[in-house]
C-alpha cells in the first residue's frame, strides 16, 4: 500500500507522487513514515527529506514548515523545498552571502524581513550541507 506524498511551498507544488516511505526532518528529530502510520501533525525544520520508492531513493531539502500524516497521505507545507539534484552550490552560496550581509544591517530591518532572511540562510546552509554529504 503506497503513501501519497505532496510537498507544497508558497510558490506552488514541488512534489506529488506515491511512495513507499518518507523520512521527515522534524523539530524533534527525524521521523520515518510507513503506510498505515498514525495521524500526526508536526513542525518541520530545514533539512533532508528522504523518499523511498521501490529501489530508488530521492533526496529533497525542505525549509521550515509543517507536515500532516493522515491515513496513507503525507502533506508537507514548507517555506522552501528543492530536489537535491537541482541544487547549484554557487548560486546557493551567493544567496546566503547576500542574506547574511543584509542581516548585518540589524536595526534597520523590519522584523518580518529579518525573519525572512534568517529563513533564507537556514535553507541555504541545509542545501549546502546535504548536497555535500551526498556527492558521489
Amino acid at each position: 500500500m503506497p503513501i501519497l506524498l505532496e510537498i507544497a511551498t508558497p510558490e506552488g507544488r514541488v512534489y506529488s507522487d506515491t511512495v513507499d516511505t518518507v523520512v521527515l526532518p522534524t523539530a524533534q528529530g527525524e521521523i520515518g513514515i510507513l503506510p498505515g502510520h498514525i495521524p500526526v501533525l508536526t513542525q518541520l525544520e530545514a533539512g533532508e527529506l528522504r523518499v523511498q520508492k521501490g529501489n530508488t531513493q530521492e533526496l529533497l531539502v525542505c525549509g521550515r514548515g509543517f507536515a500532516e500524516i493522515a491515513g496513507d497521505k503525507v502533506s508537507v507545507l514548507a517555506e522552501q523545498a528543492i530536489n537535491i539534484a537541482a541544487i547549484d552550490e554557487a548560486v546557493v552560496q551567493k544567496a546566503c552571502q547576500r542574506a547574511e550581509e543584509a542581516l548585518r544591517e540589524g536595526p534597520n530591518l523590519a522584523t518580518d524581513e529579518a525573519e525572512r532572511l534568517e529563513g533564507v540562510v537556514r535553507f541555504a546552509y541545509a542545501q549546502l550541507d546535504i548536497k555535500r554529504r551526498h556527492r558521489g
